[in-house]
């Protein structure tokens, strides 16, 4: 090959993603969580579905372009010597590896990643449709593009839950507070019937609560607007229990 086209090859290659996206998922929170991991679409398993992640405690996995998926935080898990168990909130089965998605309330952090390494676009949010259980916060890591903003939920929700929609634990603290489709199963909760479009599911008072809470976050099924992010070229630090923003 001609040294042009060497050089030429080198400046590509320099000024190009040619790695898949770094997820580093960190536990900020007083306490054990287990995150779970669920893949759309068919799209690479990521961290064989679950880990546990101690206090103070970190973990990186990469995931390839174009994939889709959501990570959540499990808690009050207890497995056994085979990894087999269950947790008081986000269960996804029967084991330590989720075969699902979280158990709601849970809270999500979503993404989908650009399928190219060039001018793609990934989104992500973080989401209290199905609940709340731990709070989440998804920081850009390294890019360049100004688009690249925070996303999550640093407030108290569960402290702050109206009594109706709360998950009390084994010594009747609150560990969860539901979403108020959860809880109440109708139409205009759930964004369903003739409450399915955008212009018929509005903010209803419950998920304002959520949204006065943690105002960078989903809060009900058509809260786009204020809350899907967009990012080209970047990794995601994933804090569980994040101090700010």
């Amino acid at each position: 090959m001609a040294p042009a086209r060497l050089l030429f090859l080198f400046f590509l290659l320099g000024n190009t993603r040619v790695f898949a996206t770094i997820f580093t998922l960190e536990n900020r929170c007083s306490y054990t969580v287990w995150p779970g991991t669920l893949s759309a679409n068919g799209a690479a398993i990521l961290a064989e579905g679950g880990l546990e992640l101690p206090p103070g405690s970190s973990t990186q996995f990469s995931a390839p372009f174009g994939w889709s998926g959501r990570f959540w935080a499990r808690t009050g898990c207890q497995f056994d010597d085979s990894q087999r168990g269950n947790c008081a909130t986000g269960d996804c089965g029967t084991g330590l590896r989720c075969v699902g998605g979280g158990a709601p309330p849970v809270t999500l952090a979503e993404f989908t990643l650009g399928s190219g390494p060039v001018n793609e676009k990934d989104f992500y949010d973080v989401s209290l449709v199905d609940g709340h259980n731990v709070g989440i916060g998804i920081h850009p890591i390294g890019s360049g593009d100004g688009e690249c903003h925070y996303a999550g939920c640093v407030a108290d929700v569960n402290g702050g839950c109206p009594p109706e929609l709360r998950i009390a634990g084994e010594n009747g603290e609150v560990v969860a507070c539901k979403s108020a489709c959860a809880a109440f199963d109708s139409p205009e909760f759930c964004c369903t019937g003739e409450h399915s479009t955008p212009a018929t599911c509005s903010p209803t008072e419950y998920s304002t609560i959520f949204k006065s809470a943690c105002p960078t976050a989903y809060s009900y099924a058509y809260d786009d607007a204020s809350s899907t992010r967009t990012c080209s070229g970047s990794d995601y630090l994933i804090s569980f229990c994040p101090t700010g923003s």
